[in-house]
């Protein structure tokens, strides 16, 4: 592995603060680094992210903190890509079925374990040994975010191989079509249960510190405190507010 992994803070029981970045900015990623958070996700479903400068980030920055890389999508090439660029994690959105979970642990692992492909230009530095012993430093976070996720998520969480599971809000609350905070509660809770039940850490995306803290504060093992387009958005507004003329 040539990045640390994430496995040895998941199996601990501190609380994990994220931070979240979407911009596609290396920069950036080498500077929320030095603010040493647990861990730095790289979201490259919604986000800016190309494939060069993923390699460029998790280059300047995973020699500090585990990247985790939010793949695109649930198929081999996206979790491939992610994990040749020297992820420590893969966060795989939209798991609602056992099915999507295997397809998931599948692309994420050489064989025999699974089907993933032996290539990339990080991995191939070491050669064939050093991927398969990368292969067992490698974390595989499951995405539940949709009403059909949730209520699989017994199931889901019960299947061998999964490191963590993780809530992303907002789709979840566009699935079950209300942003009710006592309705996503019960939603998320419902996951978090079904982690625990299998001895899995389980994440939330949470849009401040203090939402962080608090789903810490709730058994949440991961939760993020700051992503990079609101830190960007709050510091603009904050600096031109002071600026103003009184």
């Amino acid at each position: 592995m040539l990045f640390p992994s994430l496995k040895p803070i998941l199996a601990g029981n501190t609380a994990i603060d994220l931070v979240w970045l979407a911009l596609g900015s290396a920069p950036m990623a080498e500077f929320t680094a030095h603010a040493r958070p647990a861990a730095i996700v790289l979201d490259l479903q919604h986000g800016l992210w190309e494939r060069g400068t993923v390699e460029a980030a998790i280059a300047s920055t995973g020699q500090r903190v585990p990247v985790i890389a939010r793949c695109a999508d649930n198929t081999h090439a996206a979790i491939a890509q992610a994990l040749d660029a020297g992820a420590a994690s893969v966060l795989v959105p939209l798991i609602e079925t056992v099915d999507d979970a295997r397809r998931a642990l599948d692309a994420s692992r050489y064989p025999p374990r699974g089907s993933r492909s032996a290539g990339g230009v990080r991995p191939l530095l070491g050669g064939i040994a050093a991927m398969l012993e990368a292969d067992t430093q490698v974390s595989v976070g499951l995405m539940i975010e949709t009403v059909a996720g949730v209520e699989n998520a017994q199931a889901i969480a019960a299947l061998p191989g999964i490191d963590y599971l993780f809530i992303g809000t907002g789709d979840l609350s566009l699935s079950r079509g209300s942003s009710d905070p006592d309705v996503i509660g019960h939603d998320c809770a419902q996951v978090l249960a079904a982690a625990r039940a299998h001895g899995l850490p389980c994440g939330i995306y949470t849009g401040s510190a203090e939402a962080a803290r608090q789903a810490h504060g709730q058994g949440y093992r991961m939760a993020v405190a700051a992503s990079d387009i609101d830190l960007l958005k709050q510091g603009l507004q904050s600096a031109l507010a002071a600026a103003a003329p009184a």
